[in-house]
Formats: C-alpha cells, structure tokens, sequence
C-alpha cells in the first residue's frame, strides 16, 4: 500500500493571506501546506479522498495518472472545492461518471456547488459527471476493503477511513477533520499499521481536534506511528516534531509511505 499525502494543511493553506509569521515566511517546504487531501493506492487500485481547491496542482505535483475511487468525507469548502477537476478523471474513465461516495450532508453540497455534473455521463468530453452514493460500512474491491466511521465535527460528521490491502494486510487509517475519536472509530483503527488524526493547531478549537487532544487519541488507537495533519500556521514542522511523543509525527504535503 502506498499513501500520498497531496495536502496536510487548513482551510486558509499554509502560508496564509498577508501573513508575515515564521511558519508563513519559513524555507522550509514542509511549512507550506495546500489543504488536506490523501491518494491511497492498494494493490494498484487508485483511491482520492477529498478534491481541495488545489487538487489540480497537487495531482501535477505528485504526478496522480489514474484515480479508481473517489470518497469525500464531507461538503466543506476545503475539501469539495476541487471536485471541478475531476473532470479529467471522467475523460480517463471513457467518459463516464465518476462515483462519489460521502455522507448525506456531502451529497447536499456537491448537488448545491456542481448541478451541473449530477449525470450519468458527461455532457461532452471534458466535463465533469457524478453519481452520488452514500459512503457505506465497508466497501470491498479485489485489492482490499475501506472501512467507515462517522467522527464529529461541529454540526456535521464526517467519514474516517480505514484501509486495508488484501495481499499485504496493511491497514492504514485516515481520521481529518473532527473533534474526538468515538469509540467505535477508535476500535476498527486498532491494529493499523499507520493512522493519520486531525491536529490542527496547540490551542484549542470547537470542531477540530488540537495536538494534545489528537496526541491522547493516538495513544488510545496506539498504532506504531501516527501522522498528525490538517496543520495550521501557528504549527512549525521541525520544532513540533521534536516535541511530540515516540510514535507521533507532522505529516507534510508531498509526503509518501509505503506500508
């Protein structure tokens, strides 16, 4: 199983509008976060979750040819804004719609932001098409299984992933975006061999974790290594890594794990 993290940052990205902090200004490419996404690929069957608004640049980056599966953990701004382009996907695909799976509350956005594309083909090469479904328990492919939960934040919740590849038996976890890890999320994440936990920034927030909360959810999950993301700009990359506990890390756009 390989994991491409294509964004690790907020909704207002990393460096921020008119900002003049150390983290904006840093030198340092991992202190410069497009919004948080993730590309798994199990087996070689390619798997998106969320389309940022800089989806496009970070498919160029991280050279993303092929996309099988798309789910969208939920219809906030920063992770829906991208859909446009999966567009080239759909072309990819011989012009057919492209399957979103997501939660109730996302289907509602995605019909609100992209009328237009809710098709059961493209009106013509190059355009968008979806088909809306509701996210599942598990999903199963030949390659492996994707497991979901439903984690709190604010008034929505949003869909934790887990993924598990068939040849290997990797597991691999992706809880972004929420305010605690319920208990049933926490036990289908027990035994992954990697989990990735919203830690947005060292204060406190209502809707998202904070790294002494996420760093408390980790030690519950206990995995071998967790990966904190969706970082704002008050987190420095190098410092904060020294600080947190043995097992603990900042994930960083462009970052790639083979499990």
């Amino acid at each position: 199983m390989e994991v491409i993290f294509m964004g690790t940052g907020t909704s207002q990205g990393v460096p921020m509008i008119a900002c003049h902090c150390a983290v904006c200004t840093s030198s340092d490419s991992r202190n410069q976060r497009t919004r948080a996404s993730i590309h798994v690929v199990m087996d070689g069957l390619h798997i998106q979750v969320d389309a940022s608004p800089e989806f496009r640049l970070q498919c160029l980056r991280e050279k993303i040819e092929q996309l099988d599966v798309f789910v969208l953990t939920h219809g906030h701004n920063d992770h829906i804004t991208g859909m446009d382009d999966l567009r080239r996907f759909c072309d990819l695909h011989g012009g057919q719609a492209l399957t979103v799976h997501t939660t109730d509350e996302g289907m509602s956005r995605v019909l609100a932001m992209f009328p237009y594309a809710i098709a059961e083909r493209p009106v013509a090469k190059g355009y968008a098409a979806f088909k809306l479904v509701v996210m599942p328990s598990v999903l199963e492919f030949p390659q492996g299984t994707i497991h979901s939960t439903l984690l709190p934040h604010g008034g929505i919740n949003t869909l934790g992933l887990v993924f598990q590849e068939k040849s290997s038996g990797k597991k691999f976890a992706y809880y972004s975006d929420c305010k605690r890890i319920p208990r049933e999320a926490v036990a289908l994440a027990t035994g992954a061999d990697v989990v990735v936990l919203d830690g947005l920034r060292v204060e406190p927030h209502p809707t998202h974790m904070n790294i002494a909360e996420a760093c408390a959810a980790a030690a519950e999950i206990a995995a071998p290594v967790t990966y904190l993301t969706h970082l704002t700009h008050g987190v420095e990359h190098e410092a904060w890594n020294q600080k947190l506990p043995a097992g603990i890390q900042l994930a960083y756009d462009g970052l790639r794990l083979t499990l």
